[in-house]
């Protein structure tokens, strides 16, 4: 059990807010999928995490409130350096850009990335991760100051979806070796067209839409591949599993935090009790990184 310090705000919760992303069976109702605080109690079987230790915690759902319970696997230590707040930032977008970028798509030092969303906190996560591992990373986003922010953390290539075209763009860079896709559908084809021979396509949001036409012709003349993946859904064991993703994110990423390769990018941060202003912020688009609740 956590007593809560923060908790961090997803696009998932606006979903499910508005009815249309309910939780896993046998996850709580409240909203919330990661949290930052201080362990209370310990199941008896746990090992290696003690009452007072600050932490922080992927979920699959409970995060708004005084208190959570979450399973021993998806609690990690706060990475040095960070402060207890700050550090509710973290969970959901570590597990998900390491599960995505190395666990699934297996992204190269040397070779492109291409991040919708560049400026979001997955965005600025990803671009972070991959230039300390040693990749290029390109971003789209719809205004010249998150396109600065995306500079500023390292993005090499930077593209206003407004008025360029990305395909375009990263073609002329030689293709992506990797997409990470927040917009399903409407960037299907586009994404394929932007692929480096052999490339992976990882969706992992449908914000444009659900329903597409697949050209396999294009996907055989490129030994290319589409993968769909989701976090809360999964199982917390196996080693797809949220507790293995903990435990890499915790051995790999961590120390890149305390490193100063990689901070937590925080846009917002406003009281528990304010939470559908939080949401209505991340909603506009008019924030970059991570929106978070204050809870103690």
């Amino acid at each position: 059990m956590i007593r809560v310090a923060a908790a961090g705000v997803n696009r998932a919760d606006l979903l499910q807010a508005a009815g249309n992303y309910p939780p896993p069976p046998g996850a709580s109702d409240t909203l919330g999928l990661e949290v930052s605080g201080t362990i209370t109690e310990v199941g008896t079987e746990v090992a290696g995490l003690s009452v007072g230790q600050q932490v922080c915690a992927l979920l699959a759902g409970g995060g708004y409130a005084e208190y959570v319970t979450v399973p021993a696997a998806q609690v990690m230590p706060i990475p040095d350096g960070v402060g207890l707040h700050e550090a509710a930032a973290l969970p959901e977008v570590a597990c998900t850009v390491w599960s995505n970028l190395m666990m699934t798509a297996h992204l190269d030092p040397g070779r492109l990335l291409l991040l919708h969303g560049g400026a979001s906190g997955i965005g600025t996560h990803a671009i972070q991760v991959a230039r300390a591992l040693g990749s290029h990373v390109a971003v789209t986003a719809g205004s010249a100051e998150k396109l600065a922010v995306c500079t500023d953390l390292g993005a090499d290539i930077t593209i206003n979806y407004r008025d360029e075209d990305f395909v375009e763009r990263v073609r002329a860079a030689g293709g992506a070796e990797v997409i990470l896709d927040i917009m399903g559908a409407k960037y299907l084809d586009r994404n394929i067209d932007a692929l480096a021979d052999g490339g992976r396509l990882v969706v992992i949001g449908m914000q444009g839409g659900i329903t597409a036409e697949l050209n396999l012709a294009k996907l055989l003349g490129k030994r290319a591949g589409v993968i769909a993946t989701a976090l809360r859904s999964r199982p917390v064991d196996g080693p797809d599993g949220k507790g293995a993703i903990v435990e890499q994110v915790v051995a790999n990423v961590w120390p890149l935090i305390a490193a100063g390769q990689v901070k937590p990018i925080i846009g917002a941060e406003l009281p528990l009790e304010e939470a559908a202003r939080a949401h209505a912020l991340l909603a506009s688009g008019e924030v970059h990184g991570k929106v978070l609740l204050q809870v103690s």
